[in-house]
């Protein structure tokens, strides 16, 4: 799995995910004309200049070599330090697969280290995959508001990250079957690498045995960690630092 940013070569595949995206979750109360008339609105004319805003952000997910998702967002506030996740699609041959988590961990990463203080997340009410999805992953409702979609205006919910843990950890954790194990992986835990971070993994959901270091560059817990905390992975080569200083490493 491949998570990077959006590109105006991109947006055709966009326009694609987020029509397949709607069409298979909004059906129940958005009429396809509706759906259409959306897409056309966010992702037509406006969306290269969207993709030029530095507080707009468009995370792309592949997998496989495929285009399977993407989140949008974007900073807002006086100091820009409210991080707002607006849209995350997955296209629908592609859930259920964990795709959604991980484009959920890399986009509320990506607002933090762009200097976001907090985290918002938007769903229609309607929606109740979603709402699950997010109330799944770490964070509670805190409010309404209404989003005008087409000629029709909706309600949607307004997410903020529960109350983080004792030691200020984001809470969420993923169970998943890596190289044929069982692990439980810690977003809240993470170690900067080259590529992408490496999360903490457990093999029990008490979170009392740390298994192994989950890459999150390509979904593999085969790697290697030596005495000075260097971590490698020895599947696609992310590297974390050592964790304290080390000359031999310069």
């Amino acid at each position: 799995m491949k998570i990077r940013e959006a590109t105006d070569s991109d947006a055709e595949a966009i326009r694609t995910i987020a029509r397949d995206s709607l069409g298979s979750t909004y059906t129940d109360f958005l009429e396809p004309e509706t759906i259409d008339e959306a897409v056309e609105q966010w992702y037509g004319d406006p969306l290269a200049d969207e993709l030029a805003d530095d507080r707009t952000l468009f995370l792309l997910v592949e997998r496989d070599g495929e285009l399977a998702g993407f989140s949008q967002s974007e900073l807002v506030g006086q100091r820009a330090n409210t991080g707002r996740l607006l849209w995350l699609h997955v296209h629908p041959d592609h859930r259920g697969d964990g795709t959604g988590v991980r484009l959920l961990v890399r986009t509320r990463e990506r607002l933090l280290e762009e200097g976001a203080d907090g985290i918002q997340c938007f769903v229609l009410a309607d929606n109740e995959g979603g709402n699950q999805f997010y109330r799944s992953h770490g964070f509670e409702q805190a409010g309404q508001r209404e989003v005008e979609i087409g000629s029709e205006t909706f309600t949607e919910n307004v997410y903020v990250e529960a109350d983080l843990e004792d030691e200020g950890e984001w809470g969420t954790v993923d169970e998943l079957t890596v190289d044929g194990e069982t692990v439980y992986v810690s977003y809240g835990e993470a170690a900067r690498g080259s590529q992408a971070p490496f999360y903490v993994a457990y093999s029990d959901d008490d979170r009392t045995d740390h298994y192994a270091w989950f890459c999150g560059n390509c979904d593999s817990i085969d790697n290697a960690m030596d005495a000075m905390g260097r971590i490698e992975c020895n599947e696609c080569g992310n590297r974390r630092k050592a964790t304290r200083w080390d000359s031999s490493y310069l």
